[in-house]
């Protein structure tokens, strides 16, 4: 039985999974945290690699390591070899991704030295996104500032919104090539996709994930002019702005929580400013809604995914609320269960359908690795 090792290096983690390619079942699977961290037994990731591999054994069958990577800007489109010239490639990017293309490469570089023999597989995050046409990732800048520092629209979650879109087609029983999806990926980070026939036309989140939906600590979209105003009237520092607009923003910003729970709970005791931040949440979250039917010319069906879309029955059925004029029509019966399994909530008679599909982006690494080494 043939197995996919994949791999989510963060800067002190490795998150993986062993996958039998044969079953697309989870052999095993793990988190190692705190590496590098004073009082931590393990010192790097080198070290966190080998015991990541001594935890699942010698009975095992890996035939490929596929490797989460955040940033793949334009160069990559697709699922890649890792050479080192595709190694100096993802270095390059990480002006792009700061916090997360280094932390990645930490992963590539001890996997590569535990498992030498071995290919190793990136999938970038933002891959799926390179569909999306020029009018769409252009920002009305500067053309040459634009092209010198990279500035357009990469989007983020792609490998989730191809899962998704991928098993809302199976489940449906249609041709992927026939539907118009849209796909909510809503966690603590959130973004829309507008799918059309399996290729991605536009994505919410934008150069980096702190543009798009309001998110647990980051803001959103935003009038550029706002961080100018900080920097001169406020006299915050850029890096202050940086950690505001991600770390301090968004639910915990306007309601002092980022969780959405807690969030929710305080909204049904009357709390005002709960109430008032998921007014601007869902707001956000039906603009860019609006906006995709319009740029799709239609749609088949709505999907929800990730941690608060595939559990928050009251999330969803307050993003929906008032669209039966767009033929989007909630059932509240079936709204209300939760399942790990696909399934519709909308109403039986609904133009559109609308589901809930869980994502499994290891899953979708380890398809996309299979797929690369077998062309």
């Amino acid at each position: 039985m043939p197995q996919i090792f994949v791999v989510n290096s963060g800067s002190s983690s490795i998150k993986y999974q062993l996958i039998d390619s044969e079953t697309e079942e989870a052999v095993l699977g793990g988190l190692v945290e705190r590496i590098g961290e004073p009082g931590s037994e393990i010192a790097d990731h080198v070290a966190g690699m080998k015991f990541v591999l001594e935890h699942l054994g010698t009975d095992n069958h890996i035939v490929a390591v596929g490797h989460r990577v955040v940033q793949g800007g334009s160069l990559f489109d697709r699922a890649t070899l890792i050479t080192e010239e595709v190694e100096a490639q993802i270095e390059e990017l990480s002006a792009l991704a700061p916090l997360h293309n280094p932390a990645n490469l930490l992963g590539i570089r001890a996997a590569k030295i535990a498992l030498p023999d071995v290919p190793h597989v990136a999938i970038f995050d933002t891959a799926f996104h390179q569909t999306i046409p020029a009018e769409a990732y252009t920002y009305a800048i500067d053309a040459e500032i634009a092209h010198k520092y990279g500035i357009r629209k990469y989007g983020a979650h792609g490998t989730s919104h191809k899962f998704v879109s991928e098993e809302t087609a199976k489940f449906m029983g249609r041709p992927l090539e026939e539907l118009k999806i849209i796909v909510l990926h809503i966690g603590n980070g959130g973004s829309l996709s507008a799918i059309d026939g399996g290729v991605c036309i536009e994505t919410s989140m934008g150069m980096t994930p702190l543009e798009g939906l309001v998110m647990g600590t980051r803001s959103g979209d935003l009038d550029p002019a706002v961080l100018i105003h900080l920097h001169r009237q406020a006299g915050l520092s850029f890096d202050e702005i940086d950690v505001l607009l991600n770390r301090r923003s968004g639910l915990l910003g306007m309601a002092g929580n980022s969780d959405m729970r807690d969030v929710q709970n305080a909204s049904w005791e009357g709390d005002e400013t709960a109430l008032a931040a998921l007014a601007v949440y869902r707001h956000r979250i039906i603009r860019y809604l609006g906006a995709y039917i319009l740029h799709l010319k239609g749609v088949d069906a709505i999907v929800f995914t990730a941690g608060i879309g595939e559990n928050d029955e009251e999330l969803r059925r307050l993003v929906l609320e008032g669209l039966e004029f767009l033929g989007i029509e909630l059932d509240l019966a079936l709204n209300e269960p939760r399942s790990k399994k696909p399934r519709y909530i909308s109403a039986e008679n609904s133009p559109v359908k609308v589901l809930v599909v869980p994502t499994n982006e290891e899953l979708e690494i380890a398809r996309q690795t299979a797929t690369l080494l077998a062309a």
